[in-house]
């Protein structure tokens, strides 16, 4: 009898448009995540949960590990470019920013997780896209040089 593969490995992304521009208006946005998750779907993941602000969006699956992180978050961001431009939903080109922010949780934090992303609007009413990805790094004790983080901005509305 041959061995099977078993895995439970959960992963949640953050990342945002090129320059941090405010592009990911709620009129498409929907729209958007949708097409990811098929993305995500169509790569052997699990897609959670998707969701986000003008600004950055948060991504939690459940990880294929024949597909890396890094491949995953490639495919994710070139195809919804592509769609995004294709739909036409901006008046000039779309792109995502070069980087990224990977988590990982176990099962017994996917709740909390989801409820987290669930609630990004009024979750950013309190705390700014900056204040939140530092939290992140600075709670998984992930090291990092602030000349290579994002160009935040404050005060961003969700439109």
């Amino acid at each position: 009898m041959k061995s099977g593969k078993f895995t439970q490995i959960f992963t949640h992304l953050v990342f945002a448009p090129k320059n941090r521009e405010c592009l990911l208006i709620k009129r498409f946005r929907n729209e958007i995540f949708s097409y990811m998750s098929g993305i995500l779907t169509n790569k052997g993941h699990k897609s959670i949960i998707i969701n986000g602000m003008p600004d950055h969006i948060h991504v939690l699956y459940g990880l294929n590990p024949n597909i890396s992180v890094s491949d995953t978050v490639r495919d994710l961001k070139r195809s919804s470019s592509l769609f995004i431009n294709e739909k036409g939903f901006l008046p000039g080109k779309f792109s995502w920013q070069d980087g990224y922010g990977a988590f990982s949780y176990s099962h017994s934090q996917l709740n909390n997780v989801f409820k987290y992303i669930e609630n990004q609007q009024e979750h950013h009413k309190k705390r700014s896209f900056k204040n939140e990805y530092l939290e992140f790094l600075n709670k998984f004790e992930i090291e990092f040089n602030e000349m290579f983080l994002y160009d935040f901005f404050d005060g961003i509305e969700d439109v």
